[in-house]
Order: structure tokens, then C-alpha cells, then sequence
């Protein structure tokens, strides 16, 4: 049995006090097996030797909140909140949205009882459905100019701060399809689909039966696939929001849309090569984490998230791992086929309706102290294993999915479009994708049950 490794990362400042707590520290990470005797410690300390963030002494001994809707950082959290009173003097109680609830449902059962937290971390969709009649403005504040690729602004104003980057694409294990194919394999060579086929066909030459790993999830096949639909449009949030309003109004007609035909021309290809064509609906999502580390496959369609699947499944944080783009045509110009998405997938939030001066000035500390802070800018990235939308943080992630897409974004090779949409989509249409995924309908039948799904949002 390999042996597990949990990670906890905890300021040297704060090891007395911190010293029993332990967390997976990864975007949709596991839990450790307390009674695993395998299982290792692995402490990665914070450097609090240096610290020249300027914090507010009149602040010292207020009290704030922060909910909290991204479960697996809870105790990551935690840890920071600690370090920053250690700091500060303000105190944050980190208050975890519990199973079975929405975030948003939450927060507006907290704002009806007259006991909203200080601060929300939510989805994009809640912050722009709350932002005017709840949020406090931002707009002014320093750290948007850090992070002015990643804002998420409602009528021009920021009304949230940027989390976390997450991005999805074609995941590639570079070790086998290097021993499969007997040469070194350089991803930046694969520019347009035709190139991308052609790489899969030399790996069935090889003796990889069926390269590609393909999920039947809804969520996956809902939200994460057929949205590249509306998100490369032109590669933007009002863009994607354009698309699906000329959808609803009818005045896009789905059946003459080039985006919609070469994204079918894409899932056609991960159809064709999927591990689990024979079966597409019984494919197991952690069987395929397994496929992808062990040679079986080479490729897998998902999100930096998935890192923890695949280190369960005996990956390396040393190990070759990165994103292609979902091509979608031949123009080695076209954005879609050299730029991969990502976009901030939590934001922050701050009260404007109940929250004292001197708590927002207190939440707004912490966000500077994220942002700006050489203790802050560590524990977002080793402590909450979080891949920060800010330019001036210099710390980079450890595993290689995050860490590819770190420099992705950096180097301006990725693209941020996030398409609002409502809370049934993956669900619905989802369910459509797994039909087609298993050949019950056609393109036909499918650009239907899109257009349907639209018409009735009206």
C-alpha cells in the first residue's frame, strides 16, 4: 500500500496553538484515515520572518465572520484566520456552510434573521444576484489592479474579491505518452484538433486501445463541456452572457452556430477515443484517475481539481502533469485552441447591511493582508493550496495541475469567461449531454433539447 501523505502547512508562530490541526489543503481534496499506519505527516512551514504589512491597531479585539462554502479549506482557513488575529488582533470566526445547504441559501436565511456574516465566500452566480442590494462596493480598493482579468464586476462596480483561479481542459500525463509513443512529448506542439487526433492515433498505433478518459457526469458534462458553448464566443464573461441571452430571445439560431458545431466536433473525438465507449454511462470517475496515473489511458478531461484523485491514485507532485486546450477547429489563431479557461471559482463577499465601519475596515484588512502580506500571500497558496488571481503573489502551487495552470495564467494563456446560468443547467442539459454521450440521440435531437431548455427561461 502506498503510503498517504497529509499536508499541513502552519505558521511558526503559531505552531503551539496550531499544532493539532490537519487538513487535505486541496480543491476537492479527501480526508485523511486517522487510523491509517501508514499514513505520514508532512509539515511544510509558513516563513513569518519577514512581515511588512501595515496593520490597523485601532482594529484590535474586533470580532468578524466568514462564511465559508469551499468545504475542503475549512480548517486551511481556520489556520489563517489564526495567524492574521496572531497579527492583528481581529478576531475571525469561520463559520463552514454545513452539507445539504446551498451557499446562497444560506446567506439570504442569515440575512432574514437580521445575522449576515462579515464576509461570504460564495459562487460567482450568488455574488451578482446579492451584489446591489447586500454587497459593500470595492471598486476602490488597491487589489484590483492585481487581479483586473479576474474581477467580477455588476453594473462597472466589484462587489467581490477573487478567491481562487480553477481552469479546466484535457489533462495529459506526459510520462506515458512519452514510454508509449518511445520520444519525448512536448504539449505546446499540439495546437489545433487535427494535431490533437493525430497524437491520439499514434498512441491506439502504440498500443493504447482507447487513450482518453471521459466523465458521464452531469456536472461534468452540464456545466464543464457544454459551456464552452457560450464561454469561447470571444472568450469573455459579457460574451458568454450575450450568447445566451440571443439564444432565449431566439435570435441565435442554434443550428447555424459555429461555436455549438465545434464543440460537438470535439466531444465527438473524446467519444471515439473514450476508455469506456463500450459503456460510456457505467464509467467510474475514480477509475479514471487510476487509468490516467497507470498508463491506461493518457488523457482525461477535467479541472486542476481533480489533483487529488490522482494523488489517491499514486500520482507524484514531482510528476508531468498539465492541460491541453479543448480544441474545437484547426486555426492554430483561434483563442479556444492555445488558451485554456479559467476563472475565478469562489469570490468573497462583504456585508453592507448590518456590518459596522470597524468591522468592513476589518474585513477589508484580511483581504489586504491576502493579498499584500508575505504571510498572507503563502498561506493562500501552501496553506489553502489555493491558485491566487493575483499578479504580485509570488508563491507558486505544488502540484502540477494547479501549478501548470499558474503559469498559464500568468504567461496569458488562459482565457476567463464564466457563463451565468441557472441552477438546473448541468442537471438538464447534463442529462441531454449523457444522451448523446451514449448515442440515444444525435446533433440534431441535442441542439433541440438546448434550444428547448433556453426558450423556457424566457
Amino acid at each position: 500500500m502506498k503510503n498517504k501523505v497529509v499536508k499541513r502547512m502552519t505558521a511558526a508562530v503559531l505552531t503551539a496553538v496550531m499544532a493539532s490541526v490537519t487538513f487535505t489543503g486541496c480543491t476537492f481534496g479527501f480526508a485523511s484515515d486517522p487510523d491509517d499506519p501508514n499514513e505520514k505527516e508532512e509539515v511544510i512551514p509558513i516563513d513569518t520572518s519577514v512581515d511588512t504589512f501595515q496593520y490597523d491597531s485601532t482594529l484590535e479585539g474586533t470580532k468578524i465572520t466568514l462564511l465559508n462554502s469551499k468545504a475542503e479549506i475549512q480548517n486551511a482557513l481556520g489556520e489563517m484566520a489564526a495567524a492574521f488575529e496572531e497579527k492583528s488582533g481581529v478576531h475571525i470566526e469561520v463559520m463552514p456552510v454545513t452539507d445539504g445547504d446551498s451557499p446562497y441559501t444560506k446567506v439570504v436565511s442569515m440575512y432574514n434573521s437580521g445575522t449576515p456574516p462579515t464576509m461570504a465566500i460564495l459562487d460567482t452566480t450568488d455574488v451578482i444576484a446579492l451584489a446591489e442590494e447586500k454587497a459593500l462596493d470595492l471598486s476602490e480598493e488597491a487589489w484590483t489592479a492585481e487581479a483586473e482579468e479576474y474581477l467580477t464586476k455588476v453594473n462597472d462596480k466589484v462587489y467581490s474579491f477573487p478567491l481562487c483561479i480553477e481552469g479546466r481542459g484535457i489533462i495529459y500525463n506526459q510520462a506515458v505518452i512519452e514510454e508509449k509513443l518511445g520520444r519525448e512529448f512536448d504539449p505546446t506542439q499540439i495546437t489545433t484538433m487535427d494535431d490533437f487526433v493525430g497524437l491520439l492515433d499514434e498512441l491506439v498505433e502504440a498500443g493504447m486501445e482507447r487513450p482518453v478518459s471521459m466523465a458521464k457526469e452531469d456536472w461534468s458534462l452540464g456545466a464543464h463541456q457544454l459551456q464552452y458553448i457560450y464561454e469561447t464566443y470571444d472568450g469573455t464573461s459579457p460574451g458568454a452572457q450575450k450568447v445566451i441571452e440571443d439564444i432565449k430571445s431566439g435570435s441565435l439560431d442554434l443550428h447555424s452556430y459555429e461555436r455549438l458545431d465545434q464543440f460537438l466536433n470535439m466531444f465527438d473525438v473524446l467519444k471515439k477515443y473514450n476508455v469506456a465507449k463500450g459503456d460510456p454511462l457505467g464509467a467510474d470517475y475514480d477509475e479514471m484517475a487510476i487509468d490516467l496515473v497507470d498508463g491506461k489511458t493518457a488523457f482525461w478531461f477535467n479541472g486542476n481539481w481533480a489533483w487529488p484523485n490522482l494523488e489517491e491514485s499514486g500520482a507524484e507532485k514531482e510528476d508531468a502533469y498539465g492541460f491541453l486546450p479543448y480544441f474545437m477547429n484547426n486555426d492554430k489563431e483561434d483563442f479556444v485552441n492555445c488558451k485554456i479557461q479559467a476563472s475565478p471559482s469562489k469570490q468573497i463577499m462583504l456585508d453592507s447591511k448590518v456590518a459596522d465601519e470597524k468591522q468592513q475596515k476589518a474585513a477589508k484588512e484580511f483581504l489586504n493582508w491576502m493579498v499584500y502580506s508575505e504571510i498572507g500571500q503563502q498561506m493562500i497558496v501552501k496553506t489553502a493550496s489555493l491558485i491566487p488571481p493575483f499578479a504580485n503573489n509570488p508563491y507558486e502551487p505544488a502540484d502540477p495541475l494547479s501549478r501548470d495552470l499558474y503559469e498559464k495564467a500568468h504567461e496569458g494563456k488562459t482565457f476567463n469567461a464564466s457563463a451565468i446560468v441557472p441552477n438546473d443547467h448541468w442537471a438538464v442539459l447534463g442529462a441531454s449531454m449523457q444522451k448523446y454521450l451514449a448515442d440515444r440521440s444525435d446533433r440534431e435531437e441535442l441542439t433541440e433539447d438546448i434550444s428547448d431548455y433556453w426558450s423556457e427561461q424566457k
